[in-house]
């Protein structure tokens, strides 16, 4: 048995769910995505549910990939919705305690004292709970609605790392007492505990002090999902959570091991980040019950939809391909967007339905199949978690919602007390910072 505890995180979107097609159809979906009380009741329902955290996913465009035009992801509403994160993270901070609430901020298309004073901000007003789920953005279409050019691949990685020395630099430059608000001498702060930066790179230049006293976090969480070589080199740099996508237990094994191989490369050996790979849970109290949830839900699929969403994610139009021909066998490397997505995409689908897999054939398989589903009573659920973290392929997992909020009520009412009867989860810890809770190293001190 392991010491640790699994990480437990909903995977949430400021728009109707899209981690399974169509599912915003399902009748016990809440339609009411434009409104308030849709963020207060899911931050809610995910901290009684005993989940860590809420994360958000972000896009900076609407999906323009697929046939060159948004019409059809209009149509049929894939991520043409997204919401500012920080405004709705700060609404569920006042309804909320415990839970871990993070939001996705691009690296490429924002500047580093803006992203430190946002999240900075969020941690004081969460008291202590913010996390930055770092991005380089993947796609066209973002570079477009922001007027620049798009950057390649490790281009991108190479100004993140110098845009996180900025935003981690920031936070820094108050000293944690720096700030006194002490009424009998007039000191509201000590002006030799606030620093200038003064940072001068290639990318960015940024003077400081920043704004706001230092996080109650020191550094809010960092959670990054780069799998490409140079990803795994950026998140062994700065990420202490990991979001990675597996297509089963023994590749969640091999990147468990690539990941820590690269920790140790950068000297990270004592607390190194939490590896969090995705996986979609259909549970009932029988199995039966659980399947027919399941085949409710892939009625709900539509292939286009599902090869919409893989051209934005891939940066290919899989528009172009005819449908029942076979996918060319160097598809993979055709894309400037998530290579490790495609490519546990790609590999499934060949394991499925062999080197002669053609566009219908993937479009109908991540409609309904793609990444890790796992389909069941409670004990088989847990059992398939338990094999995944006692096997060293994660240390815990980020749920993937179908119908939203039943993905999370059931995850909540079925699975986390099997996990801590079993006892790989504990009643959820309500003192210190989320930082602390999960016992990540502190990485800030000046």
């Amino acid at each position: 048995m392991r010491d640790d505890k699994m990480v437990l995180v909903a995977f949430g979107q400021a728009t109707v769910s899209q981690t399974q097609n169509g599912a915003w159809m399902h009748p016990g979906s809440d339609p009411n995505v434009l409104q308030p009380e849709y963020y207060i009741n899911l931050g809610r329902e995910v901290e009684r549910a005993g989940f860590d955290m809420l994360f958000f996913d972000d896009r900076w465009a609407m999906p323009g990939t697929y046939g060159r035009s948004f019409r059809d992801a209009v149509r049929r509403g894939t991520r043409v919705v997204k919401l500012d994160l920080l405004t709705i993270l700060g609404l569920i901070s006042a309804h909320t305690e415990r839970i871990g609430l993070g939001a996705t901020y691009s690296t490429t298309y924002f500047h580093p004292f803006h992203v430190a004073r946002a999240f900075a901000t969020l941690d004081h007003l969460s008291k202590g709970r913010a996390v930055w789920n770092i991005v380089t953005s993947l796609n066209q279409d973002e570079a477009e609605n922001f007027g620049t050019p798009f950057m390649e691949h490790d281009s991108r990685y190479d100004r993140a790392d110098e845009f996180l020395e900025v935003v981690t630099g920031l936070w820094e430059t108050w000293e944690r007492d720096a700030f006194r608000l002490d009424r009998s001498t007039g000191v509201f702060a000590d002006p030799d505990k606030v620093h200038y930066l003064d940072h001068k790179g290639a990318a960015f230049v940024s003077r400081g002090p920043l704004t706001v006293p230092q996080p109650p976090q020191g550094w809010p969480v960092l959670l990054q999902a780069g799998q490409s070589g140079r990803g795994r080199k950026f998140a062994a740099r700065w990420a202490d959570l990991i979001f990675v996508v597996a297509a089963g237990i023994e590749s969640g094994q091999k990147v468990y091991r690539e990941q820590h191989t690269a920790f140790e490369e950068v000297g990270r050996t004592a607390a190194p980040g939490r590896i969090l790979p995705a996986v979609q849970v259909v549970v009932g109290p029988t199995e039966a019950i659980a399947r027919e949830k399941k085949a409710y839900l892939d009625s709900l699929s539509d292939p286009e939809e599902a090869l919409i969403l893989l051209s934005e994610l891939s940066g290919l139009d899989f528009s172009s391909y005819d449908l029942d021909e076979p996918l060319p066998a160097d598809i993979v490397s055709r894309t400037t967007g998530s290579q490790a997505i495609v490519s546990s995409i790609i590999g499934k689908l060949r394991a499925n339905y062999g080197e002669s897999a053609t566009t219908r054939d993937l479009g109908e398989m991540m409609g309904s199949q793609s990444g890790v589903h796992i389909i069941g009573n409670p004990q088989q659920v847990a059992d398939e978690l338990c094999a995944w973290f006692e096997g060293r392929a994660c240390d815990g997992f980020v749920i993937q919602q179908a119908d939203t909020p039943g993905s999370f009520e059931d995850f909540g009412r079925y699975v986390i007390p099997e996990l801590r009867r079993r006892g790989v989860v504990d009643e959820p810890p309500t003192r210190g910072t989320f930082r602390d809770r999960l016992g990540l190293d502190a990485r800030a001190g000046r």
